[in-house]
């Protein structure tokens, strides 16, 4: 049964150059299946540190991160991972790459089963052109829709997004963001998302979660409501410029803060 996610008071400190460095210090937040939450803040604010707990790729010195009620103690399929890098394998085909977790595990399913899933999340970020391509023949928004895909392919419970859309230019981005909410209307997901857009934060979550940084804690949690299915004409609306203007607010405080501690 679906519960969400829920971040216990988690802490992360590690050795850096200069002796111990705190990462993260009691951060505590539950998201609700099918929520959409974005975090955001100045660098260093531990939004990437944060997301690697709850994937499970990093064990935090103090509290503890569950999701639908399984304390996460390293990564698994419940949680679907997409980087900033293009995480593709440059050797296989989109089909293959799509079809890769398919092939792993608990994940292994039967071929006509595992065909029937491939088929539907290529043609579902619109790539049915592409399915033999390599990575090599493909855009950088093309290689993040196989990320997305691949994804998505073993179903996860959450996906995990660091900056997808960092690396592309300013339409390839807007058309990237409007794909992953076209997908989430059809498949229906609990996502966090690291940005350090503002924007691009408004218009994708329905929580904007402003982290502090030295040591990265939240500061503001800023609800965005504003109905799905969104459109990009939403961002002319005063409301959703009122909303903007806010977490831009916060955001700049923090960074402030920041640069006057040095």
């Amino acid at each position: 049964m679906d519960q969400g996610i829920r971040i216990d008071n988690v802490g992360m400190t590690y050795s850096g150059l200069s002796g111990q460095v705190e990462a993260l210090r009691a951060v505590s937040l539950a998201i609700t299946p099918g929520e959409f939450i974005c975090l955001v803040g100045p660098s260093g604010c531990g939004k990437t540190t944060l997301l690697n707990i709850i994937a499970g790729f990093l064990t935090p010195t103090c509290g503890a991160v569950e999701v639908n009620g399984r304390r996460v103690q390293g990564p698994g399929p419940d949680r679907g991972v997409v980087f900033q890098q293009y995480a593709v394998f440059p050797w296989l085909t989109v089909r293959e790459n799509v079809a890769f977790g398919l092939t792993l595990g608990a994940n292994r399913l039967p071929r006509a089963e595992a065909d029937a899933i491939v088929d539907h999340f290529i043609q579902l970020v619109g790539l049915g052109d592409f399915e033999h391509a390599y990575p090599k023949e493909l855009s950088g928004g093309m290689k993040q829709r196989v990320a997305i895909a691949r994804s998505y392919a073993v179903n996860p419970a959450v996906l995990l997004m660091d900056e997808p859309f960092g690396a592309l230019d300013a339409q390839t981005r807007q058309f990237m963001q409007e794909s992953l909410l076209q997908i989430l209307e059809q498949e229906r997901k609990t996502v966090v998302f690291v940005t350090h857009g503002v924007e691009e934060a408004t218009y994708l979550a329905s929580r904007v979660v402003v982290m502090a940084a030295r040591p990265g804690r939240i500061r503001e949690i800023i609800p965005v409501e504003i109905p799905y299915p969104r459109l990009a004409e939403i961002k002319t609306t005063p409301e959703f410029v009122r909303i903007r203007a806010r977490i831009d607010s916060v955001v700049r405080e923090e960074f402030r803060k920041q640069r006057d501690r040095g």
